[in-house]
């Protein structure tokens, strides 16, 4: 095994359907779970300056467009509208949107699970890519689902992580530049680090 860390001149980070048809679907983590977990993810690319590329798979049918919270996010991620491959990585133009971003390390998230986001990674794993599933960024039916799909990928190589492992790992250290703007966006996403935060600068006050 190697180990090189996610940094934001090696990852881009994929999102694959999230749709709002398909985002209905999603039943293995609450709504608001879920919708905590991709915007957050969103937040942290857009934060560290990550190459993003968001794909769509059928948008003008029952799967929907991209969620509008994503798409208001990163306003200047590549669109990829896939007139109907279920596998994105079928798809020439999303392919090759990856390719020019340069990046050897991807962080995918998708709708759903076993299918939009598993078929991607085991497909860019093959092609040579260390690729990471957001498992808290992406959704699906229920938990077994989900835990069928998380084995599935990990036989093949690809690593599941949650997006505050991403953030940490892409900042690697609290006197970063980024730990202000990074520590603001984990209080709003991980109530338990506001509470922290608020409970730490009360006591600080209380010893002045």
């Amino acid at each position: 095994m190697t180990y090189e860390r996610l940094t934001s001149d090696n990852a881009a980070v994929l999102f694959v359907d999230h749709q709002s048809g398909l985002c209905n679907g999603v039943r293995d983590q609450s709504m608001l779970e879920f919708l905590n977990g991709v915007t957050a993810l969103a937040k942290l690319a857009k934060s560290f300056g990550l190459q993003a590329i968001l794909t769509s798979s059928a948008a003008d049918g029952p799967n929907g467009p991209l969620l509008p919270a994503l798409t208001a996010l990163l306003p200047d991620a590549q669109q990829v509208a896939r007139p109907g491959e279920i596998n994105a990585w079928d798809n020439a133009e999303f392919v090759e949107a990856v390719k020019q971003t340069g990046r050897r390390k991807l962080i995918v998230a998708g709708v759903s699970t076993e299918v939009c986001l598993a078929f991607v990674t085991l497909a860019a794993a093959a092609a040579g890519y260390e690729v990471y599933a957001v498992i808290d960024a992406s959704g699906t039916w229920n938990k077994l689902v989900q835990e069928v799909a998380v084995a599935r990928m990990v036989q093949a190589g690809v690593r599941p992580i949650t997006w505050v492992a991403v953030g940490a790992e892409l900042m690697g250290d609290w006197r970063s530049p980024h730990a202000k703007s990074h520590g603001e966006m984990m209080s709003q996403h991980l109530p338990f680090h506001g509470n922290l935060v608020a409970s730490f600068d009360a006591a600080r006050r209380e010893q002045r």
